[in-house]
């Protein structure tokens, strides 16, 4: 079986927009009531979503080869360990909730950056100078 480029990159570009809902979603569900309980799959589907969207990444990545990348693909790795970290911070490790509100919005903005970086093929992201 044989998927072309473009229909590979649809399938990740899918995962990283329901994987950023998602954290949204657990995010926002997290301030609103800390202390209700989770439904059973939102501890599954983000997992299979994020799977999904990391074997795509690897998939293109190969396809792309060492030349195709051009330096922009580990300023994203580092973005996408960034947003990560923080939002195990945010969901799960943060002890207060000023801890995990600052950790949530840091991992949005690393997200963004994951992205910027993605559209513009430069590691400088929407950051970069004119």
């Amino acid at each position: 079986m044989t998927i072309d480029y473009a229909s590979l990159r649809a399938v990740h570009v899918g995962a990283a927009a329901l994987s950023i809902v998602l954290f949204l979603w657990r995010g926002s569900f997290l301030v609103a009531r800390p202390d209700a309980p989770r439904a059973p799959w939102l501890r599954v589907v983000p997992h299979v979503v994020d799977t999904v969207l990391l074997v795509s990444a690897l998939w293109l990545a190969w396809q792309l080869g060492a030349a195709g990348t051009r330096g922009w693909l580990p300023p994203k790795v580092v973005g996408v360990v960034v947003y990560i970290g923080l939002g195990m911070v945010a969901l799960k490790w943060g002890r207060s909730r000023g801890t995990r509100t600052a950790a949530f919005v840091g991992a949005v903005l690393a997200f963004a950056y994951v992205v910027s970086v993605a559209i513009t093929k430069s590691p400088y992201g929407f950051f970069r100078l004119p």
